[in-house]
Formats: C-alpha cells, sequence, structure tokens
C-alpha cells in the first residue's frame, strides 16, 4: 500500500489511512508512504534560499511543517508516556540545520545536500504514522527506506540497482511479515552504495512501492492517493467524467504522459513486469473501486478508454528543401533537442518539411537559432493535444472518422496515428480544447 501526500497531510488524512490499513491486516500489508502534503516544496524552497546565503531564513521557513506533524503527535500520542516521534522531531529539526548550514557554506556537492535535505518529508512521515498505528494497535514497524532500497550515484534522479534491492528487501521485510508486523517505510528516498541519501525522482514513491511488490511477489500494489482512479476525461472540464475500470500498461503509459497525472508509467514499471496488479485507489472514498493496471486489458466496447489533454503547448515548424531525399536529416533535428535536454511530444513529418510540439520552452530562444542553420522556422504558440487512448484504437476500422466527424467545427493543427497501437493524437488551438473534450465525451461515453 502506497499513501501520497494528501493521505498524509493532517489529523483526520491520518485517521483515515489507519481505517485502510487496518481493514486489510489479513493480507499482510507493507506501507509505504509520501511526504506529508506541500513538506517536500518547503524542503525544496529552503534549500533554495540556504543557497543564497540566507541560513536563518531557511530554517525559520520550515517552523510550520515541524508543527504540522507535533500537531498530529500531540492528538494521538500519549503525552504522560515516552513519545518516540517528538525525539525523532529534535533530531530531524537539528540535521536539517546542520544540513541547511552546509548548503549556505557550500562544503559539500549541492546536489547531494538537496537529496539529504528532502529526505526529511518521508523520513518524518513515516515514522509519524508508525507511531500513530502503534498507539492505535495496529504492529507497526518503522523501516528506513534507506536501508533496502540501492541506487547508482545520480543525485536528485538515483537509478534502483534491482538485485541488491531485492536482496535487501526480502531480507528485511520477510521476518517481519513472517512475525505478524506491519512494515512502514517512506517512499521516495534510497541511498547509494555508499549510504549516501539520494531520491528517485518524479513519482519516486509509487516507485519505491513498485519496487518492494516486486521483490516481495506481493499479490497487488495499491496506490492510495486523493482521486477514484484514472478518468475517462478531466472532470474539472467534464463533470460526467467517470473512473475507467481497467487498464493495461500501455494505456495508463500513453495517458500519464498526455496529462493524466495519477500515475507516472516509469514508477509502477517493476510491478507490471512482475505481473503484479496495481489498483489506484482512493483515500476520501475507500469503498469506491478505483483503477486497476495490468500488463494487458480487454478493449472496451467502443474501443476508445480515456480523453486526455496537455494544455499550452508550442508547435515548431522546419522546412527545408535539403530534407527532400536526403538522410541525416532529422537526426540533426534531433541532435538539438538532446543538446538542450527537451522532450519533443508529437512528431509529424512531410517531404520537406516537419512539425513538432513542445510542452517546454524554456530554451526555445536557443533551440531556434540552432534549427535554423537547417531550414525555415516557425514558432507557434497556444495550443492543445489532445489525445484518445484504447486498446486497438490502430486496428479500428471508421474510429478516426468518428473522432473528427465529432469535432468537424474545430481545426486541426496536427494529427499523430498509428506510431503507437493505443492512441490516437491531434493538437489544436489552446481555447478549442474544453469544447473538444466535451463533445468527444459526450459521444464516445
Amino acid at each position: 500500500m502506497k499513501f501520497g501526500g494528501t493521505s498524509v497531510g493532517d489529523v483526520a488524512a491520518f485517521e483515515r489511512v489507519f481505517a485502510v490499513v487496518s481493514s486489510q491486516l489479513d493480507r499482510h500489508p507493507v506501507v509505504v508512504v509520501s511526504a506529508m502534503t506541500k513538506v517536500t516544496d518547503a524542503l525544496l524552497a529552503a534549500f533554495e534560499t540556504a543557497k543564497k546565503g540566507d541560513f536563518a531564513e531557511a530554517f525559520l521557513s520550515l517552523t510550520p511543517h515541524f508543527e504540522r506533524h507535533a500537531e498530529v503527535s500531540r492528538h494521538y500520542l500519549p503525552e504522560d508516556g515516552p513519545n518516540l516521534f517528538n525525539a525523532e522531531l529534535d533530531l530531524a529539526r537539528d540535521e536539517l540545520s546542520d544540513l541547511l548550514m552546509r548548503v549556505t557554506r557550500r562544503s559539500l556537492p549541492l546536489q547531494m545536500l538537496k537529496d539529504a535535505i528532502q529526505s526529511y518529508g518521508e523520513q518524518l512521515s513515516s515514522r509519524l504514522l508508525t507511531e500513530v498505528l502503534k498507539a492505535k494497535g495496529v504492529r507497526a514497524h518503522h523501516v528506513d527506506s534507506r536501508r533496502l532500497i540501492v541506487t547508482d550515484d545520480e543525485f536528485g534522479a538515483a537509478q534502483p540497482l534491482v538485485d541488491g534491492t531485492n536482496e535487501l528487501v526480502k531480507l528485511e521485510l520477510e521476518p517481519l511479515i513472517g512475525e505478524g508486523e506491519v512494515p512502514i517505510m517512506g517512499g521516495f528516498i534510497a541511498a547509494n552504495r555508499g549510504g549516501e541519501t539520494t531520491t528517485l525522482g518524479r513519482g519516486g514513491s509509487d516507485y519505491s512501492a513498485a519496487l518492494v511488490a516486486a521483490a516481495l511477489q506481493a499479490s497487488e500494489l495499491q496506490i492510495w492517493t486523493d482521486v477514484t482512479g484514472v478518468m475517462t476525461c478531466d472532470p474539472r472540464i467534464c463533470n460526467s467524467a467517470r473512473t475507467i475500470p481497467v487498464l493495461s500498461y500501455e494505456e495508463a503509459a500513453e495517458l500519464a504522459y498526455f496529462g493524466a497525472k495519477v500515475l507516472h508509467p516509469k514508477t509502477i514499471k517493476p510491478a507490471v513486469d512482475n505481473a503484479i496488479p496495481v489498483r489506484v485507489c482512493n483515500t476520501f472514498e475507500p469503498n469506491e473501486i478505483g483503477t486497476m493496471v495490468l500488463t494487458d486489458s480487454p478493449e472496451a466496447e467502443n474501443k476508445i478508454k480515456s480523453i486526455a489533454h496537455k494544455k499550452n503547448i508550442t508547435i515548431l515548424r522546419i522546412s527545408s528543401a535539403r530534407m527532400l531525399g536526403s538522410y541525416g536529416f532529422m537526426s540533426r533535428v534531433f541532435q538539438v533537442f538532446e543538446q538542450f535536454r527537451t522532450v519533443i511530444d508529437v512528431i509529424s513529418t512531410s517531404e520537406v518539411s516537419i512539425a513538432l510540439t513542445l510542452d517546454n520552452t524554456a530554451d526555445i530562444d536557443k533551440i531556434v537559432p540552432e534549427l535554423e542553420r537547417l531550414g525555415d522556422v516557425e514558432v507557434d504558440p497556444g495550443y492543445a493535444v489532445i489525445c484518445v487512448v484504447g486498446e486497438g484504437l490502430r486496428a479500428s476500422t471508421g474510429l478516426a472518422s468518428s473522432v473528427f466527424s465529432t469535432i468537424k467545427h474545430v481545426n486541426v493543427a496536427l494529427i499523430s496515428h498509428g506510431a503507437s497501437s493505443v492512441n490516437l493524437t491531434f493538437v489544436i488551438k489552446d481555447e478549442a480544447a474544453p469544447d473538444v473534450i466535451r463533445k468527444l465525451h459526450a459521444e464516445f461515453f
């Protein structure tokens, strides 16, 4: 069971987590927990403030977040007895003070210090949850994730070393589970072979949970969040959106990339590779059945499972007669984007031109002059990518016709179809996106 930040945001949230965990004790859960909401952002902001040389302000900015942890502790843990969590909180304050001072003085590599500072969100939430569950009668046992998940030295987005991780997870957790205890660990944090703290990057807590699930050959990986699974479209745009019962891993990956932020596909891959079902559940509505992600999933009756979208997209068009019948041209275009570490979302080509979309335009002023060496470049901002996802889309007769006839009043700037068997992607003006999504949802759902 992995619980996200909103699932451990305050006193009421901890009560909900207790209810969920205690209801499934017969299934021998292992609990992985994210930092409390806003704590990771606060730690990162403190790091940036310390980097500018203002240690006092950096440390002071964390006070409200220490207090949030203390408030939960006061509510659940007896004031007259020993309070292990308060001792941990005092220790964390001292250690963070020392780390932020080191940032100010630049006494260690900054990325290493950044990971160490970020790790305290999960360290504190997992220790607090352990003590709360124990106080409420659950045999919880805290395990430091840095003793289980081994990574390379890439601070900020470390890659797990799977064999070493599997060995340690089994060694540490199997005896605890055998004795009927519930292991509680922080997600997102790990350590390299030298024992230095590393972090797993975006969606890291899901990744931690999937690695542990794979190592233990769990019967199921549950991702507990604040929504009931993956929806047929963004419920903020269309109030008739509903939960999708089953998705294939490939469908989930496409949806995550194009804006459905519930799951990051990389993070659940260890579970999927080991044929462990992944269920997305809602802590606020624990009895609702969420989305199940499986290696494969049956086709929907109308072929479409969901409509995802991304806003604030820029189209780049590169035209050059030199491209006609020549090889290596595309390679040179891609090298420019590689040089500036910029991701391309959608691409469409003709004999003498390429159109592609960018989500991140931070380096566009540097990218365009490089591309102008290859041909004429046109920059066209203000678009949205719409992604229609479902198993068997590529092989479906007449489906593209149904999609585009439903939105025949809208100008489509770019289409990508056939690269994946599960998606049909097209690009339209930003302001048309909500109406297009509503029309498609009404037609297909």
